[in-house]
């Protein structure tokens, strides 16, 4: 399998690599599954409503069961009155839904092997800024030819770069160990430099 080796005013080169990362087949339901699974799990989960039990007063019958021509109540807490309590009332819970990691790394695989295929997946030398500035970063994205919709893959964490895409809505720069279904999903191509694409082999072979 090769990608294309992109560089500033040269063509693309191709750039070989494993199969075993890069070249298998898209299964969609599996990357459905993990893509919900994470988003549900960045869910807080923390709301919570009162039950007529929870709400304060009520204690008294409001007014006696029969002859007063009124309905008969048992609580000012009821859930139809104003200031009752819910009757079906949320409660703290978690989202998460069990995703193995043999899954998970099947899931980043099949994306992965489907952006090489759209051509979506470019890879670059090394990506270096002289100063965090975003003008710098947009400059170079040009000259890659990558457009502006891109998610940037380095080896490890880099202050220059990181501060540099703050202010680019759609542009992420994460290293190899932040990688996540979601922002592969998320952009238009994917630009990894030679060392991201050599770690992604080690760590999903």
């Amino acid at each position: 399998m090769n990608l294309k080796l992109v560089s500033k005013g040269a063509q693309p080169q191709d750039f070989p690599v494993s199969d075993a990362t890069f070249a298998r087949e898209f299964n969609e339901a599996l990357v459905h599954q993990v893509i919900t699974a994470y988003l549900a799990a960045g869910r807080a989960g923390t709301k919570a409503q009162k039950t007529r039990a929870e709400v304060s007063g009520g204690g008294a019958k409001p007014w006696r069961q029969k002859g007063t021509g009124r309905a008969r109540v048992g609580s000012i807490r009821s859930p139809i009155w104003v200031g009752g309590g819910r009757a079906f009332a949320a409660k703290p819970r978690s989202f998460a839904q069990k995703v193995n990691r043999k899954m998970y790394r099947g899931a980043l695989r099949a994306m992965l092997s489907e952006l090489a295929r759209q051509e979506r997946l470019l890879v670059v030398n090394g990506i270096e800024l002289e100063a965090p500035k975003t003008k710098l970063l947009v400059q170079k994205l040009a000259e890659l030819g990558v457009g502006e919709n891109v998610l940037v893959l380095i080896e490890a964490y880099d202050e220059k770069l990181a501060l540099a895409s703050r202010n680019l809505p759609y542009v992420d720069v994460l290293p190899v160990s932040a990688l996540n279904p979601v922002s592969l999903a998320r952009h238009d191509k994917v630009l990894a430099t030679v060392g991201a694409v050599r770690l992604l082999e080690e760590r999903l072979a």
